[in-house]
Formats: C-alpha cells, sequence, structure tokens
C-alpha cells in the first residue's frame, strides 16, 4: 500500500488516455468525426488530462465551472481548482457543433487527432467574459486596480493574451485522449506521468517529496531550494515544464541538459528525481502556484517549493504572494476536494560574498551589495547579450551548456530585466 499522498480530487488518477484495442477503435471513428483545432495551451492541457495529471478533470469546464472557479477556486461541484481549462472554437464551428455531438480535436501543428470529445454545453465567452477571468486569475498585487493592470496586460502579459485570443465559444464535456503527441519520445526519460513518479517514490520509499517548478535554467538559488527541501523532506522532485514558453526563454531540451549537469555533480542523485510535464506556461503567478501544487499532488508531491515570485511575469504580482495566496483559498470539507499539497515557503535566496555561500533574507544580516541576486531573467539577458556572468551566479557546468546554446543562436529576444529580476 503506498503513503504517498492521493491524487487531488478523491477519486485517484483520472487518466482519460486510452489504450490498446480501445484506443485504435477511437482513432478509427474520430476520423468521421468533425474536427476542431486546439491551441497548444488546449493541447497541453488535453494531455495533463490524459495521464491524469489534472485528476479529478475528465473534460473542459462547463460555465458554472469556469465562472467557479475564477470567482470562488471552486469547481461547480465544490472541488478546489484554481484556474480555468477550458476550450474555445470560432462561432462557425460552434454553429454546425450541437449539444450531444462528439468531435474530434486536432493539434494543427501536426494535423494529428489529439482527442475525442462528447459535447456537453456550448457557453459564450464574451469580451466582458475574458475580461472578467484576466482580472480574477491574473491580476495580481503588482497592480493595484483593473485601470492599471488593463494599461500594460495586453501589451505585456502572455497569459492575458492567451485568454483574450480564445475565440468566441467555449465547449464543455468529457474527452477520450488518444495521443500524447512529441513529449514521450522527444523527452524520454523525463516526461513522465503521474503513475511513473509515483511508482519510483513508492519504490524509493519516499513519503514527503518537495517538488521544484522549473521553466529556467537551474542557478545557484534553484539547486539551495532543492538542497532545503532534501534535508526536511524525504526526496525532491525536480519537475521541468517542457511545453510553450513565451519568446526569448530556454528551450526544455537545454534546461534538461543543465540540471543533468547540477544533479550529477553536486546532488546525492538517490535523493532527487527529475522529470517534465507538458503544459504551456500560463504566467498567472499566485494562481499557477496553486495549480503547480494541484498537480504535483497528483504526481505524489506533499509540498511544493514557492520562492519569490512564482511563475510570475513582468511586475505582475507581488514578490511573495504566491506563497500568502495559499492561506486565502478554500478548503472544503468534503473528502478529497480540498487541495492537500502544501507550499514549502522559502524566503529570497541570493549568494552573499560576506556569509561565503548561500543565504536568504531570513539568515543573511548583510547588504544588498554583499549578495548577487540570483534571476532566470537576468542570467538569460546577460548569456544573450554577451555580458559576463557574476560570479556564484550559476555552476560552472551549467555555464558552459547555457554558452553554447546562446552562441548558436541566429535570432536573440530582446529580455526585459523587471523589479523581480533586479532585487527591487
Amino acid at each position: 500500500m503506498s503513503n504517498l499522498i492521493p491524487p487531488h480530487g478523491g477519486k485517484g488518477l483520472t487518466c482519460c488516455l486510452l489504450e490498446g484495442a480501445e484506443l485504435e477503435a477511437e482513432k478509427k471513428k474520430a476520423q468521421g468525426l468533425k474536427k476542431v483545432d486546439v491551441s497548444p495551451r488546449e493541447n497541453g492541457d488535453l494531455i495533463m488530462m490524459g495521464i491524469g495529471g489534472f485528476s479529478p478533470l475528465t473534460g473542459f469546464m462547463t460555465k458554472a465551472d469556469w465562472k467557479g472557479v475564477c470567482e470562488n477556486f471552486l469547481l461547480a461541484d465544490g472541488t478546489f481548482w484554481p484556474i480555468p481549462v477550458t476550450l474555445s472554437v470560432t462561432q462557425a464551428d460552434a454553429d454546425s457543433i450541437k449539444v450531444g455531438d462528439e468531435i474530434a480535436l486536432n493539434d494543427p501543428e501536426t494535423k494529428e487527432i489529439m482527442a475525442t470529445m462528447k459535447v456537453t454545453e456550448k457557453f459564450e465567452m464574451t469580451e466582458k467574459d475574458k475580461r472578467f477571468e484576466c482580472e480574477k486569475v491574473y491580476m495580481g498585487e503588482g497592480t493595484k486596480t483593473a485601470e492599471e493592470f488593463w494599461k500594460i496586460a495586453e501589451q505585456d502579459h502572455p497569459g492575458v493574451q492567451m485568454v483574450m485570443q480564445q475565440k468566441a465559444i467555449s465547449l464543455a464535456g468529457p474527452v477520450k485522449v488518444l495521443s500524447e503527441g512529441e513529449f514521450p519520445v522527444k523527452y524520454a526519460g523525463v516526461y513522465m506521468r503521474p503513475a511513473e513518479s509515483r511508482k519510483i517514490f513508492d519504490e524509493r520509499g519516499w513519503k514527503e517529496i518537495a517538488a521544484l517548478q522549473l521553466r529556467n535554467p537551474m542557478h545557484r538559488s534553484h539547486e539551495y531550494l532543492c538542497k532545503i527541501a532534501v534535508e526536511v523532506c524525504d526526496g525532491v522532485f525536480i519537475h521541468s515544464l517542457v511545453g510553450n514558453l513565451k519568446p526569448g526563454d530556454i528551450p526544455a531540451e537545454v534546461r534538461v541538459k543543465c540540471i543533468d549537469a547540477l544533479v550529477k555533480n553536486y546532488f546525492v542523485e538517490k535523493n532527487v528525481l527529475q522529470g517534465g510535464y507538458p503544459l504551456d506556461m500560463r504566467y498567472a503567478g499566485p494562481r499557477e502556484a496553486l495549480l503547480h501544487a494541484t498537480f504535483r499532488q497528483n504526481y505524489g508531491c506533499s509540498r511544493m517549493i514557492i520562492g519569490r515570485d512564482h511563475a510570475g511575469v513582468g511586475d505582475f504580482y507581488g514578490m511573495f504572494e504566491a506563497q500568502t495566496i495559499f492561506d486565502k483559498i478554500p478548503h472544503p470539507s468534503a473528502p478529497g476536494k480540498a487541495l492537500l499539497c502544501k507550499p514549502l515557503m522559502i524566503d529570497w535566496t541570493f549568494y552573499c560574498f560576506k556569509c561565503d555561500g548561500m543565504a536568504s533574507h531570513r539568515t543573511c544580516p548583510h547588504t544588498k551589495a554583499d549578495r548577487v541576486i540570483l534571476s532566470g531573467t537576468a542570467l538569460r539577458k546577460g548569456l544573450s547579450e554577451g555580458t559576463p556572468i557574476p560570479d556564484h551566479f550559476g555552476r560552472d557546468e551549467v555555464l558552459v551548456i547555457l554558452k553554447e546554446y546562446y552562441a548558436g543562436l541566429t535570432e536573440k529576444v530582446e529580455v526585459k530585466l523587471h523589479g523581480a529580476a533586479i532585487g527591487k
């Protein structure tokens, strides 16, 4: 019997991915269904529903689910959930689809049918609805008012842009997932289903596992966070996003090489597991921190490492807003409906020359001038522009990999430094 935290929702891992004869039959049936294109974000959400990463979700949300999640962090049945998971289609497609119809969900890039779906509801997403979602989900303490938020959000916030670009009509209904796309092959040995990570944790005898979320190359601060987690838990799960990022971010295959180098040279390997998951970043800051904790619970993790500006973008969120939001969410009393994965909250970490090592605001009495402020954004900017990387910013083995990647780029995206990246 497993000692791990149970999956979220109280129903075990709800996996919508078909296999064997059932998969082949559904693929054949899908060829005769109306095909609807999905966005990269929707594609990642589908795969997560397929492998049980989004347990207990088994399909795209209804209007009641969407509204409850935006307003109260709750699905219509009272289960905690922090971010909408919806499917949008054009008005023309919606007009040709009736409630009760089955449709095929198509990846327009690969032309692969990713899933079939039985449509149980159609609902309009007006401009007002989209703005409502953005203000509830993406507006943090970094922007005090809606007016201030909208002055910059549509230009500078990739998550807001994703929502505002959604098509006119949303479809709800259960899905049958037919493919995991490129992830099992492209990221073989790293991409992992929740059942697989749980099996490894059980085999190692772990019970308390902390997850580290990564979308940037692993620098000294990430390494320090992991080592704190290893000291207080049975092990740490370094869990990288291998879906889409915003322009200028470093690709997953490069980040994976960096993690490999760090784990090999600076960790006791039996206390660490590296994995990858197929979502796109939403850059929703505090709400995304909650989503990260929710699906890490499904992967078997009891703690989610939450440091400075978790899943943030620009200056939209307060430095530690992703920590304090855990104190503001509802905790449904019904079995399985509350979030059980708890945050492992760690203060701002940095290298201090006077301390002669990694430290945080809680442990270091020295001044900002004595510290190397560690930021993935600052690292990307320095590498992109070819400027010297400060001592103690990253391990030499990692910097060699990153410099090689940047040297091979023919086009470079400007990286903007915001307050979180420069220690403001």
